[in-house]
């Protein structure tokens, strides 16, 4: 049987239309403990269930979630991949483009799109 990486779960826990708050039960707490602290880390709140019922309330010990930890989360989930900077750059790199006086901008972009840029 492959093993899974670390952090990552068989299946996401349950969460329900009316019920904007993750749930998972109380073996899913004990066998995936690593994962649910990640969850919470991320700003999560987590209900854990005994027998469908709720027991207790999994969530952050610090006041306001970290963007940092939530993007921790969705990285190691595979859902995202963080940029590597430099955007500015390559934003300022560009020139303006520059119309002369009584132009139409609906013109010159018909006309840059027609040029190809």
């Amino acid at each position: 049987m492959a093993r899974r990486p670390r952090g990552q779960l068989d299946h996401p826990f349950r969460s329900g239309y009316s019920s904007p708050m993750r749930t998972a039960t109380i073996t899913e707490t004990k066998n995936n403990l690593s994962a649910l602290l990640d969850v919470v880390k991320g700003g999560e709140t987590i209900l854990i269930l005994d027998r469908g019922r709720p027991v207790a309330r999994l969530e952050s010990a610090i006041a306001e979630p970290t963007d940092e930890g939530r993007l921790e989360r969705l990285e190691r989930q595979g859902l995202i991949r963080r940029g590597r900077g430099g955007i500015r750059e390559l934003v300022a790199s560009f020139t303006p483009l520059r119309l002369e006086s009584g132009a139409s901008v609906v013109e010159a972009l018909l006309e840059e799109r027609r040029s190809g840029y």
